[in-house]
Formats: structure tokens, sequence, C-alpha cells
């Protein structure tokens, strides 16, 4: 059976690194190349973060690439620091002074266009963080919407429940332009992990316990970088903190999972979407249009519900060894 090409694009916080984990861990998945953009943290750092994922789990020679490393209109307004200040949790003191040189010289958005283009309508790009260095290569190239296979988007939400803003959502609001131009000129089968998505199909804090015990790089690795974050959230779940649902939500694995497994996502929405970029409130917010009051053309699939054991299973085999490649 032929291998599923996939293109990564993220911002890698500690929930970006376990989702790479679990590609990396797919047999039936060929990562072509990971592009790097700020969001989590500066996008030296995520560079630097997608190396460590790399390293630990054997995969070096998957070419990674330094993208925007500020939103495509207006300044950036600092970075979230729930992941440390190196998205990491601030944990890993084993700096490698010559990650630069491990990095290609070619930037992000020329990459995602050629690396499209030379595999037209067989790849499969999941955006992971903000959507920058997508709406780039859409910009640069009319071709590279016609040339994607499918896009997997870990952002936006649904009810107008915001994790970074009162309506919106980290990835969209980091640029919402960014978000705006490519869930607007990418026409192709869109599939969306909304914030609430994820939220609403958590996993239990005993599931997050036999994850991080798995005694194997990985799974230490996973341990380490989540000792800080983690125990953040369970405390802001005891305290009744809706942002972080009531258990375990390691936010862009379900993005990767559903491309990996379609059969993980069980029900969705089929209806046009459009990310607001105005007012003190909606900005960066995901407008789901069950009515078609935009008359848009295009359709994005928004997750709903998954096969939470499906999910589970795709998360277990990316800290365990023998499910390693």
């Amino acid at each position: 059976m032929a291998l599923k090409l996939l293109v990564i694009d993220t911002d890698t916080g500690i929930d970006d690194a376990q989702a790479i984990m679990m590609a990396l861990a797919t047999p039936s998945v060929q990562i072509l190349g990971i592009t790097c953009c700020f969001g989590n943290t500066h996008v030296d750092n995520v560079c630097q973060n997608v190396l460590r994922v790399l390293s630990v789990c054997g995969c070096p020679e998957i070419p990674v690439f330094r993208g925007a490393k500020v939103p495509l209109v207006r300044p950036i307004e600092g970075f979230k620091d729930h992941f440390g200040t190196d998205g990491l949790g601030d944990v890993l003191e084993d700096k490698d002074p010559q990650w630069e040189e491990k990095i290609q010289r070619e930037n992000a958005a020329s990459a995602l266009i050629r690396l499209v283009a030379d595999n037209p309508k067989q790849v499969s790009l999941v955006a992971l963080g903000p959507l920058t260095n997508l709406a780039l290569a859409i910009r640069l190239d009319p071709t590279f919407v016609l040339n994607l296979k499918e896009l997997f988007i870990m952002g936006g939400n649904m009810e107008g429940k915001g994790n970074m803003t009162v309506c919106g959502e980290f990835n969209f609001v980091m640029d919402p332009e960014s978000a705006y131009v490519v869930l607007e000129e990418y026409l192709g089968p869109t599939h969306i992990a909304s914030w609430e998505y994820c939220c609403s199909n958590h996993l239990t804090w005993e599931f997050f316990e036999e994850l991080m015990s798995q005694d194997t790089p990985a799974g230490r690795f996973m341990r380490t970088i989540s000792s800080k974050c983690w125990a953040y959230s369970k405390a802001a779940v005891l305290k009744g903190d809706v942002y972080f649902g009531k258990g375990f939500v390691p936010y862009d694995s379900y993005a990767m999972a559903a491309c990996i497994d379609s059969s993980v996502v069980t029900e969705s929405i089929e209806c046009p979407v459009r990310v607001e970029l105005q007012g003190a409130l909606c900005r960066g917010m995901m407008a789901v249009d069950q009515n078609n009051m935009l008359k848009k053309n295009h359709q994005a699939s928004v997750m709903k519900t998954c096969d939470q054991n499906k999910f589970r299973m795709l998360l277990l085999a990316s800290v365990r060894e023998k499910n390693r490649k």
C-alpha cells in the first residue's frame, strides 16, 4: 500500500511535539518535511524543538524549514507562555549549538510550494499553529491550492468560545489575516479540529498517566516536557477552569489523528466557515455558517466527535518503542 505523504506546519509546543511523534510512529505515513512558524514561541525555538523531537524519535533525516517569525499583517503582541518560554516547558538544558546548520536553507513557504508541486494531489498538510506559512504559500504561488490534496487544521472555534480572547482561539488569533486567507482561498478538502472539538473530546487523567508512564526515549521525553504544563492544567481543571475542559486535552494530536485515520472522527459539520477580522471581541473568531448565509461554494468539515479508543491507541503508539519507525 502506498504511503500517505505528509507535510507538517507547526509552532512546536508540547502538544505539537506529541502530534509529530504520532505521525512518526505511523508506518503508513511518510513525512516529507516539517515547516516552522512563530506561535507558542519564537520561530527559532520552534525549529530547535522540532529537531529535538526528530532526534528523540530517531528520524533526523526529515528536513526542517524555518518560516514566518511574525504575523502576515499586524505586529506580534507577544507569546503565550502556557508551554513555557521555549515552547517545551523550559525544562530542557541540552541546547544544540549547531542547530542552525541542521535547518534547511530554503524558507518554509517556498518549501511548502515545492513539496506540494513535486507531488501534485498527493500531499496531506497538517497545520498545527498560526497559518502564516500557508497564507504566504497561497499568495506566492496560485498553483499551491490546486496541487494540495487536503488540509487538516487545529484551530478556530465553533461556538465563539476562546482560549486567547473572549471569542478567539489561539492559533487563529495569533494571525487572523492568514487564517482568513487560507480558509477563503484553499478550496480543497478542509478538515478543522476546533478548540471546542478538542475540549469536548477530552481524555481522562488516568489515561494521561498511562501515556506518560511509557519507559521509552519518546515516553521519557514527553514526561519531561509535560512535567510543568500538565500539572498546571490539572490544577486549573480542579478550579473549574473551562479552558481546559474536564481532562487531558492534547490539542494538536486531534488534527493529526484525523489525518492519519479518518475513522477517528465519528461526526462532523459540513458547512462554510469564515474568520472574523474586525471587532474588539470577535477578531480571529471562526464563524461556522450552517445556514450558508455567506453564500460560499466551499464547505469545510468541522469535527464534532471522535472515536476515543482509536485516538488513545494512536497516542500510545507515539510513545511506545515497538511502534516507532
